[in-house]
């Protein structure tokens, strides 16, 4: 079955599940319903579509995993999405807050020729502009351990790898703090009880919140 015989939605939920198993995280009903912002009963209807069309092995109560098509056509939608996000940050000089939603509007429409020929004029890119892996044309995809930003210590400095990519908003919080990927960045202080965490890059110091800083990749 070929990704262009698929409708977007079905494209878009294979997209999410493959990223919820790519963070190591279990593809439920809810946690799908949460990123998607969709209701559960739909989810639910989705996710029998999917295992009926050889997509995906659903199990109630325990989620969702992909069967190898259903991988396979995830990966060339989100090879599409990473290689476009970086097509427009790196080309056409768009903002890291406008890429993801630009992309994910592109992403279904684009040829396979035009995807070689983006990936071939960016040098053949392995991160899109958020730090995530971008699969290569035969859909192996890179996935290094990172730490998390609250997870260092005091003292300890790291290069940011990768930032959430959903929230525009937050980006944009984000780049206002030059907290972005290449940056150098050292924990300055650790507030206890989940407190925030102050972090120095650039020469300026930033307290965020334990919450965002445990969303930050670093290595």
């Amino acid at each position: 079955m070929s990704k262009p015989d698929l409708s977007e939605a079905i494209q878009d939920y294979l997209k999410e599940i493959y990223k919820l198993q790519a963070a190591g995280e279990r593809a439920t009903t809810s946690a799908i319903s949460r990123r998607m912002g969709v209701a559960p009963s739909s989810v639910t209807s989705m996710l029998k579509k999917l295992a009926a069309l050889g997509l995906a092995d659903h199990a109630p109560y325990r989620g969702v995993t992909l069967t190898e098509a259903g991988g396979k056509i995830a990966l060339e939608v989100v090879r599409h999405h990473r290689l476009l996000e970086q097509y427009l940050a790196q080309t056409l000089g768009l903002g890291i807050d406008a890429v993801h939603a630009e992309a994910d509007r592109l992403e279904h429409v684009i040829s396979e020729e035009l995807e070689a020929r983006i990936d071939h004029a960016l040098g053949y890119p392995t991160h899109d502009p958020h730090g995530d892996p971008i699969p290569d044309a035969a859909l192996n995809v890179e996935r290094p351990e990172l730490r998390s930003l609250d997870a260092l210590a005091p003292g300890e400095a790291a290069t940011i790898k990768r930032i959430p990519d959903g929230d525009a908003g937050l980006l944009r919080y984000l780049a206002e703090l030059t907290l972005l990927p290449g940056c150098l960045v050292t924990v300055r202080a650790t507030a206890p009880f989940g407190g925030p965490v102050t972090v120095d890059v650039a020469g300026n110091e930033h307290a965020i919140s334990r919450e965002l800083a445990g969303q930050i990749g670093v290595a």
